[in-house]
């Protein structure tokens, strides 16, 4: 019944002569070889950065936050700006999964198992950056609205900080039930082959008793729609809550409302530039070029150039507010501690503007969209400045108070500081090493399910089967 649908103009989202056994085997086959040298050499380098990370938090949590370059008036540094920039990253996930799915996009289908699970493992390295920036890491169960034994003592439901713990908690939950209830027909594919006990065991305990009846795919389509209905507020509302976190205060260059769509598109922004980033290169290590196309790589690009504009607006229209205001701490705060180039963070500021609003408009040429070289550079480039945007957001709005008696000489992160961040990415790959070794990265069911309108040889097929029909039609009517 699909068949008609699906224009024969489009690219096929499936390359190569595939049929369904072909797929099974191309995306199952990486899991059931044993990893190569060069997986070993990563996931080594991986934990490596993860161990210098834990030896960081433990040298905080031992001798306290003093142990970071923090002072009285540069509050935040590199702490929260890693919070910020590591939320973003998980975003590209959840818009992918839920708000693609609703729209019934195809090309999401190569994309969205590693997308969600970059998102799970992003979150993951979030969460411990406000933990850990409270130093006394040991009281963190204070944040936790439960009815307790300390009376009339509540956390403060007022506080934007308190309002993360609910976003990033119910972020973390929704998408790691989207992204394992995706998992679970691909496991029991995984099971049926395996040539093991243990292996049989272990994906068969994930499965949970999957069979492939359709009262199992009736109920697992029913899950996905109502996972992805509850997703996509998700998208909108988790960066707002973290821009609220700036938004409510009264510091100059927090306090403006463009913050919350503005940190929205943006973090959309830099979580499509990480899904290019690992894409790229899973498809290349793991010979996956036939499901991860030119075509989804440029409809991502075409993501990239659209939010990267809507990035670049707002950065336009709060210095023009910072001018039209007229009020003198907004305008230095924009105009100097930013946008002058020579002042302390210029460099900054204009590091930011470079990377994320003149760069990705070479997008707009479908030859640079589709260069695969092009695309993993520029990604790389997005979110260098992404990270730069937040460090510009906090340390310029702070190390120049309303007091000149107070102001900062001049901020930069302590080795542990640096090492904490180090540690998140030594965490965040060797989570993402383990799953692409032990976990299909591309959804088997879901390749499956677009195969015959968009594989290479189905559009062929068909495109035979409408010029037949339009030969007779012209025969017919010649007559």
């Amino acid at each position: 019944m699909h068949l008609k649908y699906e224009s024969q103009l489009r690219e096929p989202l499936v390359s190569g002569n595939k049929n369904y056994h072909q797929v099974t085997e191309d995306i199952v086959g990486p899991i059931e070889a044993k990893p190569t040298k060069l997986w070993y050499i990563g996931f080594y380098i991986a934990v490596a950065l993860l161990m210098f990370g834990v030896y960081s938090v433990y040298r905080e949590v031992t001798y306290g936050i003093g142990q970071w370059n923090l002072n009285k008036t540069i509050g935040w540094g590199w702490d929260i700006t890693n919070f910020v920039w590591w939320v973003g990253i998980g975003h590209a996930g959840t818009l992918i999964s839920a708000i693609l799915l609703l729209f019934r996009q195809g090309w999401r289908t190569g994309v969205n198992r590693a997308a969600e699970a970059m998102t799970i493992f992003a979150v993951m390295c979030a969460g411990q950056f406000p933990i850990f920036h409270m130093g006394r890491v040991w009281m963190a169960f204070f944040v936790l609205p439960y009815p307790n034994s300390r009376g009339p003592l509540w956390v403060n439901f007022n506080s934007p900080l308190l309002w993360d713990v609910f976003a990033i908690s119910t972020y973390f939950t929704v998408s790691l039930l989207f992204w394992y209830s995706g998992l679970i027909p691909d496991f029991a594919t995984v099971r049926d082959r395996a040539k093991t006990k243990l292996r049989k065991r272990l994906y068969g305990t994930a499965a949970f008793g999957w069979t492939g009846s359709t009262k199992h795919w009736q109920r697992h389509e029913s899950l996905s729609l109502v996972l992805a209905g509850l997703s996509t507020p998700l998208v909108l509302s988790v960066h707002t809550i973290v821009s609220f976190d700036f938004a409510t205060s009264v510091i100059p260059g927090w306090h403006t409302t463009i913050f919350p769509p503005y940190f929205v598109a943006g973090a959309i922004f830099s979580g499509f530039a990480m899904v290019q980033s690992l894409m790229i290169i899973v498809r290349k290590v793991f010979n996956l070029q036939d499901y991860v196309t030119l075509g989804h790589i440029e409809a991502m690009n075409k993501v990239i150039v659209l939010t990267g504009s809507i990035v670049g607006i707002a950065y336009l229209t709060e210095l023009f507010m910072g001018w039209y205001s007229q009020n003198k701490y907004e305008g230095y705060t924009f105009w100097y501690s930013r946008a002058y180039l020579f002042s302390p963070y210029g460099w900054s500021y204009w590091g930011m503007m470079a990377c994320n609003v003149l760069s990705p408009q070479i997008f707009w040429s479908r030859k640079m969209r589709r260069n695969l070289f092009v695309t993993f550079f520029m990604s790389v480039i997005v979110n260098i400045g992404m990270w730069f945007e937040r460090f510009v957001i906090i340390v310029t709005s702070l190390y120049r108070d309303y007091l000149p008696s107070s102001w900062s000489v001049y901020y930069s992160p302590s080795t542990y500081e640096i090492g904490f961040y180090l540690g998140t990415f030594g965490l965040f790959f060797t989570c993402f090493f383990l799953f692409a070794k032990y976990f299909p990265t591309i959804a088997i069911a879901e390749i499956k399910y677009v195969l015959k309108t968009t594989g290479d040889n189905y559009k062929e097929d068909m495109s035979k089967v409408e010029k037949m029909k339009v030969d007779e039609f012209v025969h017919e009517y010649a007559h």
